[in-house]
């Protein structure tokens, strides 16, 4: 046999190229092949699905007011509330597979053509190419993976979607997706975009507000309309893609689509704030996460386990705390802005035959200033004595009991006590002591009682109080040195009204879960902290307060108050200023107090004096007549009718009242008289005063000349 020629050889050899390499070619690809389907099929085995990204399944607690349908605020990690797939409008759904994934129906959850141009992208680093994400895979990307664009973090969507897409129903999945995206303006899933664009529920949309708000989910800042004309311009486009889309899927008619073709529908302004906790609201909004927390409630439940929380406050009556608050602070301004802005409100309202708090002023905007004035200690000057009241009473004490109503120096004590303007009064009961707020009949009560003040703390704390660093163990306690909160002193003095039965305030009514499952429910047992008798008499003194004395603004309530001012005054200005009264059915307090941290001079905003007969009064008056609208008029009981059974102490002073004469006004004080009691420690240095309180038997000072004897 002839061997082949060179040339045949050289033929020969490039023909068996091609075909080797044809050959060669086929099996790559084969191999290829197998091995991705291998690689697909061993990882569509073993991957398992993840735990879903936390952020991206929390839904928005909502909270309520007491009648459990209007909306307080929420709290939130993203602003979410899931809705099942029936409360979403069919326009949303259709129009979200028009947009987004026209085969979502038919395909098994992931888009071949799709995958190529994103792998290209990936590859290229290109941004033309296109997602080429189904619905699906859009659903596991947000839901279970990052946003990263790497070929792993792609291979994981495919297999994942692949497994999704078998094992979940397409409804599942299309509701998961459209409750989980973003839409813009912080919000995630239909329901709060909806919310938040149109200020609607998702389910009341209609055609035009559903596709425009679907077709924001492929770009939400790009397409958001009220970012200008060009942004409005692109959602236009992508609209018209979406309803172009229904209509060839003979989701909507061609009537239904000409009809709203040419333009998009209004996005009205939805008032919104930079948090949600911006304005006074948010002081409610704290105290609520707060007690919930200590109801033992986790973070994540709380701001992200879609609770729905009835709170005790009432709507109308924290309206009316807020106004009330805001007017009167502004008043004591003179209208002036920048000084309102530096006087603080506190207002604390408590229902006391429950502990539920009905309303709380804590300040204009929780966001600058998150200090909350309602739950903020602070001197409570005057408002404190009920609490020697009671202690006196328990001890044997009656309100026709006669006590040193003259300036004395007690025993022990380097310092003299004196009254408001340096008056005398004479003998006094106790009765009189309580209505004209007589400091040193106070003084001289405690001063009776063996260990007056361990009692007089001791009654403050029985009756709702807690017992802080301050409450100083001295004979002057009952003038107010002690601090205390407007919440903590509105529950005080409902123990008071509620016939001597304590019961904590609390800001939670009720707790539901995402399932409708009611998991909280307050139930706070009252406890007989202060005995009845005591209570009775201790309420029937604080009318006569309010009827004839310090607190004669409040008695133009038209239902019978009960109620104590409290003025603080030391070194030469005044620190806090309150008052405090109940009804049968509400207990409030009412306080002032100026500068960054409380502690600063009230005297600039009312020269005659800033006291608690003034603007606390008006505010706590402000305020209850519209928190008792439509309530019965109700008396308080009348005082019992006990006997005085105590043996006094050696440090009794009443006798030493007859030495001075009783005076209805005092003259002009000199420097060295012309304090009120000293409110400190024993001995108590000389420029600390008592809280001084106008009355209609004495003028008051604060250390500088006479004031009148009506309120400022």
């Amino acid at each position: 046999m002839a061997k082949p020629t060179r040339a045949a050889k050289k033929r020969l050899t490039t023909k068996q190229k091609w075909l080797r390499a044809l050959r060669w070619a086929s099996i790559g690809v084969l191999s290829l092949v197998l091995l991705g389907v291998g690689t697909f099929a061993v990882a569509y085995m073993t991957m398992p699905v993840p735990d879903p990204n936390k952020d991206f399944t929390t839904n928005n607690t909502t909270l309520y007011f007491r009648d459990g349908t209007t909306e307080l605020g929420s709290l939130t990690v993203q602003n979410r509330v899931s809705i099942p797939y029936a409360e979403m409008p069919k326009t949303a759904t259709d129009a979200a597979v028009a947009l987004e994934n026209r085969t979502f129906w038919t395909d098994p959850g992931v888009s071949i053509p799709g995958i190529a141009r994103a792998v290209l992208g990936i590859v290229t680093r290109s941004s033309d190419t296109g997602g080429g994400s189904t619905i699906t895979q859009q659903y596991i990307k947000v839901l279970y993976l990052t946003q990263e664009k790497t070929l792993m973090r792609k291979f994981k969507e495919i297999v994942l979607a692949a497994k999704v897409g078998a094992d979940v129903p397409k409804e599942q999945i299309l509701e998961g997706y459209l409750n989980t995206v973003y839409y813009g303006r912080g919000a995630y899933g239909i329901q709060a975009a909806a919310k938040t664009f149109f200020g609607i529920d998702a389910k009341d949309m209609n055609l035009a507000q559903s596709v425009a708000l679907t077709a924001m989910i492929n770009d939400p800042g790009r397409l958001d309309p009220n970012r200008g004309a060009k942004n409005a311009a692109a959602l236009l486009e992508r609209y018209q893609f979406g309803l172009n889309g229904m209509l060839e899927m003979g989701k909507v008619s061609q009537a239904e689509h000409d009809a709203i073709y040419a333009a998009l529908p209004d996005f009205p302004k939805i008032a919104s704030s930079n948090s949600r906790l911006g304005g006074p609201k948010g002081f409610l909004i704290q105290a609520v996460a707060d007690e919930l927390k200590a109801d033992g409630f986790t973070d994540a439940q709380i701001n992200g386990g879609g609770l729905k929380v009835t709170t005790t406050f009432d709507s109308t009556m924290q309206e009316a705390a807020v106004a009330a608050a805001q007017k009167v602070t502004l008043q004591a301004a003179k209208n002036d802005a920048t000084k309102a802005a530096n006087l603080h409100a506190g207002l604390a309202s408590v229902d006391a035959t429950n502990g539920e708090v009905l309303a709380m002023y804590g300040g204009p905007d929780y966001v600058a200033n998150s200090r909350n004035w309602a739950t903020t200690d602070r001197h409570t000057g005057s408002t404190f004595k009920p609490y020697a009241l009671a202690a006196a009473l328990r001890a044997g004490r009656t309100l026709n009991d006669m006590l040193n109503g003259n300036t004395f120096t007690p025993k022990g004590d380097g310092k003299p006590v004196t009254n408001a303007g340096g008056a005398n009064f004479g003998p006094v009961t106790l009765l009189k002591a309580t209505t004209s707020s007589i400091n040193t009949a106070y003084v001289d009560l405690v001063s009776q009682m063996s260990n007056g003040p361990t009692k007089v703390m001791q009654a403050a704390m029985d009756a709702g109080l807690t017992k802080s660093t301050d409450w100083e163990n001295n004979n002057r306690l009952p003038l107010g040195t002690a601090q205390a909160s407007p919440l903590d002193m509105a529950s005080a003095y409902a123990t008071f009204d509620n016939g001597g039965k304590q019961i904590p305030p609390h800001v939670v009514s009720k707790v539901v879960d995402l399932q409708g499952t009611v998991v909280y429910q307050a139930a706070f047992a009252a406890t007989q902290k202060i005995e009845p008798s005591v209570a009775q008499d201790v309420t029937y003194a604080l009318t006569k307060v309010a009827e004839d004395g310090t607190g004669r603004a409040a008695a133009q309530l038209t239902q019978p108050v009960a109620g104590k001012t409290g003025t603080f005054y030391t070194a030469n200005t005044t620190l806090a200023a309150w008052f405090v009264g109940y009804t049968k059915q509400i207990s409030t307090a009412a306080m002032f107090v100026a500068g960054d941290d409380g502690e600063g001079n009230l005297d600039q905003y009312a020269p005659g004096g800033f006291y608690g007969s003034g603007y606390p009064s008006q505010l706590w008056l402000a305020y209850m007549k519209v928190a008792m609208q439509g309530q019965p008029s109700l008396s308080f009981d009348p005082p019992t009718s006990r006997q005085s059974t105590p043996t006094p102490t050696e440090d009794a002073t009443t006798a030493a009242a007859t030495k001075a004469p009783a005076t209805s006004a005092a003259p002009t004080p000199s420097a060295a008289t012309s304090s009120a009691a000293p409110a400190s420690t024993t001995p108590a240095p000389a420029t600390t005063t008592a809280a001084p309180e106008p009355s209609s038997s004495a003028t008051s000072s604060k250390g500088q000349q006479a004031r009148p004897s009506t309120s400022p």
